[in-house]
């Protein structure tokens, strides 16, 4: 029997279309509105299934990737694990390169998709749970030696304009579902993707919209400042990398910095008042959208992405017992 006309051909095609939603108990008092969008609603959890899906099928089209090859990435774990989805459907081996020092449920969520995953011990100054630029160093080089033993495709998620071009989807999906009502947006940078692909959009659409860069407090480095903290607790980014391949600086009005405290605080007061569960780099976005609709952006409206599930984060100190 085919199947029905509201069903997908695979998980892969319920990929993106995540819903927006105004937090507005979290702004009860405050001029102006924050939407979130809710990325770890994607079939992987986070964001990173929209760049998996986008460079891989980019690179099938190409013909870059072959049929059977194996993939392998560098992965913090959100990209591992839309790699890892993606890869279940399309019959690809699939190698995770993860440092140590990211959350437990991150590999275990890996390997239950399919993947084979490679932890990378920390550098000798560096503590579970902050990963610093120096970790990702080593992740990044061990890729890069596992790449050539195998002759895998890298998916090289720093580098490949895949990245971006999958989050202008996301962008014109904001665009349609705030009626094009957004003033601001600002996002936790890991590799730029995501800040670049929706500044590049929205900017576009309405080119007086300002976006913002966050970075962790002293790790500053797109702010120009040396990195004095790498070993901060909010996973995913912060990198101190002062350049980003992918990320156009043109298109970026100013950076924030947000503490481990205040991401591990809006993170939690997103579960508790507004019933969403995200990880560390959701709250230092919420945080910062805070921050601006209290200063520069009073009685406008701030979006911000929610990348991924606080379910992956319930072995850290985000969740007290």
């Amino acid at each position: 029997m085919p199947p029905g006309a509201g069903s997908l051909s695979s998980v892969v095609e319920a990929i993106g279309r995540t819903p927006l939603v105004e937090l507005a108990r979290m702004t009860g008092g405050l001029d102006g509105r924050l939407l979130a969008k809710l990325e770890f609603l994607n079939p992987g959890g986070s964001k990173k299934d929209r760049i998996a899906r986008q460079i891989v099928e980019e690179a099938e089209r190409s013909g870059e990737l072959r049929p059977g090859q194996t993939l392998v990435e560098l992965t913090s774990g959100n990209t591992g694990t839309g790699l890892a989805v993606v890869c279940a459907v399309k019959k690809y081996p699939f190698v995770a390169v993860m440092s140590r020092g990211n959350s437990n449920e991150r590999a275990r969520m890996m390997r239950a998709l399919g993947a084979e995953v490679v932890l990378v011990d920390q550098a000798p100054e560096s503590v579970p749970g902050a990963v610093s630029g120096e970790d990702i160093a080593l992740v990044e080089a061990a890729t890069a030696e596992i790449a050539e033993q195998r002759g895998g495709f890298r998916v090289d998620q720093f580098r490949r304009a895949g990245n971006s071009r999958a989050h202008e989807l996301a962008a014109e999906e904001v665009w349609a579902q705030a009626g094009g009502c957004v003033d601001a947006f600002c996002d936790f940078v890991g590799t730029g993707g995501t800040l670049a692909g929706v500044a590049r959009v929205l900017k576009t659409r309405k080119p007086r919209i300002c976006c913002y860069a966050i970075e962790p407090t002293d790790a500053e480095a797109l702010a120009g400042h040396d990195v004095v903290r790498p070993g901060h607790r909010i996973q995913g980014g912060g990198y101190g990398m002062p350049e980003l391949p992918l990320l156009d600086r043109s298109l970026v009005d100013g950076t924030l910095a947000v503490s481990d405290e205040e991401a591990i605080t809006a993170a939690r007061r997103l579960a508790r008042e507004e019933g969403i569960l995200a990880g560390f780099s959701s709250g230092a976005n919420a945080a910062a959208a805070l921050r601006l609709l209290q200063g520069a952006h009073r009685g406008q409206t701030v979006v911000i992405l929610l990348a991924d599930s606080g379910m992956k984060y319930l072995s850290t100190d985000l969740w007290p017992d």
